[in-house]
């Protein structure tokens, strides 16, 4: 949870196997034909996604939450706010509102309108505190939170997304990074450590954990870290480079 760090979970939706795949730009359902269309162009796939932005009257609440999540792979984050808002309108179906709210609370966030994203994620968590979508929508409340310069409110959120659900590496990230900003580095690190057992591994919780170290005495672990991301974040570079 760094400042670089401006990735916000939000969900898969109804059709897509894995949320950090990339996007399709030429998903079937929208036939462009690639010797009239460069599939590649974002601002095609963008207005194909307007011609699916129905009449009210004709509203499929899943169909519309998988439109909102193409948006947010285009980066098209205003779009998507809204187009998850009307999926919790015309949505009787409960855990399909707290995902949409969830959803639009990680639009608003990528917009960095943080007192909008409270306002979702709270809205998200008055329909079932206890689903794989609440702790999402605890873990990223703790974010905006924490943006907003409340922190000790941010903990408690972090500690609500594990209370939900203990195997959710993200939030025992976040846990350990606002324990960290308390400077309780020792309880940081066993959440840091948590988060990677459950597989949640990456150059900023690393980078995070290296920092604890380094407040706790333990500078040679730290420095190793500390390679160890280099490392990453170069071969990174030079993936993008590729």
């Amino acid at each position: 949870m760094t400042d670089h760090d401006d990735d916000h979970a939000f969900s898969e939706g109804q059709g897509f196997d894995d949320p950090y795949e990339g996007f399709d730009l030429e998903p079937p359902e929208f036939e462009v034909d690639p010797d009239k269309v460069d599939p590649v162009d974002s601002r095609v796939v963008t207005d194909l996604l307007d011609q699916r932005n129905i009449s009210s009257d004709a509203v499929d609440p899943e169909q519309l939450l998988d439109v909102g999540l193409e948006y947010m792979h285009i980066n098209r984050h205003e779009q998507a706010a809204e187009t998850f808002e009307r999926v919790a309108q015309y949505t009787d179906d409960d855990r399909l509102k707290q995902e949409a709210w969830t959803n639009k609370g990680a639009a608003h966030a990528e917009l960095e309108e943080w007192d909008a994203a409270i306002g979702a994620y709270r809205e998200a968590l008055n329909f079932d505190e206890e689903s794989d979508h609440a702790a999402t929508a605890e873990t990223n409340l703790a974010y905006a939170l924490w943006k907003s310069g409340r922190s000790e409110q941010a903990l408690e959120h972090a500690e609500r997304a594990i209370e939900v659900d203990p195997r959710f590496g993200e939030g025992w990230y976040n846990r350990g990074f606002f324990l960290l900003e308390r400077g309780l580095a020792d309880e940081a690190i066993d959440a840091f450590d948590n988060a990677i057992r459950l597989g949640f591994r990456n150059a900023d919780i690393l980078e995070e954990k290296a920092r604890a170290l380094e407040e706790v005495g333990e500078f040679d672990r730290a420095e190793e870290l500390a390679e160890e991301v280099d490392e990453m974040r170069e071969e990174a570079e030079q993936q993008l480079l590729e």
